[in-house]
């Protein structure tokens, strides 16, 4: 089994940033109670406040399926429809795991 690490961006709307926080939370916990789900974080940009980035990592392909089957993930798509400036990014990677072993690879 490969993990697969998912890093999601959303640009959010000038003054949403509270209800976005607010409305991501209980979507988060509910990720985190997922099979294959082995890390789920949201961060904020330091230089802009107004973009969330969430890093996740799934224990294979299948658990990112399951994922976005997800009732929840629904819920986030409806949210992100009212807090979003745009269309989120996320960028689907594999580890190349290059380097010290301790530090060239995310979560391992």
């Amino acid at each position: 089994m490969t993990e697969i690490l998912v890093v999601a961006t959303i640009k959010l709307k000038d003054g949403k940033a509270d209800e976005a926080i607010a409305g991501l939370t209980p979507i988060i916990e509910q990720v985190h109670q997922q099979d294959g789900c082995l890390s789920y974080a949201l961060h904020r940009d330091i230089n802009d406040p107004n973009t969330l980035v969430f890093v996740e990592r799934w224990e294979s392909q299948e658990a990112l399926n399951d994922h976005v089957q997800q009732p929840h993930m629904a819920e986030l798509a409806a949210l992100a429809g009212t807090i979003a400036a745009e269309a989120p990014q996320i960028v689907f990677c594999e580890s190349l795991a290059i380097g010290d072993s301790a530090k060239g690879v995310i979560g391992a």
